[in-house]
């Protein structure tokens, strides 16, 4: 098992406040592969539910490489099936066991951004189930507000962070079942809010972009962008966008569009989380090693002593 690693980035976010990533590998041991996710903002205690921090918490298995049943048809390249499963107590709003359409949309989104960094023909004929399940999830807005709205689950503003946690803890996931990749994806949010920094006071503030955004933190977002991306092939495997991204360019920047903005910025946010996967996965490699030493050892003089 991976040992617990915690970062602190160095890009300030949610109101100017430092965000922690705590990043797991080797917790199910049925599993090829698995990988635990954690992503909350330190403050202090809450006077009231309401004011809780908010966090987000996932988990993901992947089985396989397996062979395909005979039933499928041959294929000359490795298939990857991911499902996303929101818990029921993962939200405020309690919802039920049933599937839904926007848990399989993310499902689609997390195909994408992995299937482009894995090495599919060295597996023919093969599956590879990613199984994802989000512990704890972000709400859409502040709990008040939730008997204003009809969606619930992983519809809104919430499911964009959900997305860019589950693509990070699924490559992380799929590089400690040992399957080929040319790559690591890390995921990466950042939305453009509307509302006073903190020490401007009550009243409209100017837009500007926040990094890993949380809903019930903000209450006029205006576009966000979540990525998967590849750093050392510098590609985006997955874009997907939410709200007026064609809207006028930030004052910061007046020669780039809203959406250059968000992609850059979303980007800068998947490299921070870069580090976080990369450091957990060096961590498990020396696990491993070390124990596979330790079990080659131990095992070779028995039998040299008892042949």
């Amino acid at each position: 098992m991976g040992r617990q690693l915690v970062k602190e980035p160095a890009q300030q976010t949610r109101y100017g406040k430092f965000l922690f990533e705590v990043l797991k590998t080797g917790l199910t041991p049925s599993a090829s592969g698995s990988a635990y996710f954690e992503l909350e903002s330190p403050q202090a205690t809450p006077d009231s539910f309401l004011d809780r921090p908010s966090s987000l918490k996932i988990t993901c298995t992947a089985h396989g490489p397996r062979p395909l049943p005979r039933s499928v048809p041959f294929s000359p390249h490795l298939l990857l099936s991911a499902n996303v499963k929101l818990a029921p107590f993962a939200s405020r709003q309690r919802i039920g066991y049933i599937r839904e359409a926007s848990e399989r949309d993310l499902a689609v989104h997390i195909e994408t951004a992995l299937r482009a960094v894995l090495i599919s023909e060295r597996w023919p004929k093969s599956g590879v189930d990613v199984i994802i399940t989000v512990l704890e999830g972000e709400d859409d807005g502040p709990l008040g507000a939730l008997g204003q709205k009809e969606e619930g689950g992983l519809s809104g503003w919430g499911g964009m962070s959900v997305l860019s946690g589950c693509i990070t803890v699924a490559s992380a996931a799929i590089a400690d079942a040992g399957i080929d990749c040319v790559d690591l994806v890390s995921g990466g949010v950042a939305a453009i809010v509307r509302q006073p920094k903190p020490g401007m006071g009550d009243g409209p503030g100017e837009p500007y972009i926040v990094l890993d955004p949380c809903p019930s933190e903000h209450s006029n977002f205006i576009a966000i962008c979540v990525v998967g991306y590849s750093q050392t092939r510098d590609e985006i495997t997955e874009i997907w966008t939410r709200g007026d991204v064609g809207a006028a360019s930030l004052g910061e920047s007046p020669e780039q569009s809203i959406l250059g903005s968000l992609l850059d910025r979303a980007v800068e946010a998947a490299g921070s989380s870069r580090l976080v996967l990369e450091e957990a996965l060096k961590d498990s490699v020396e696990f491993k090693i070390q124990k596979t030493a330790s079990g080659k050892d131990s095992t070779g003089t028995t039998r040299k002593q008892s042949a």
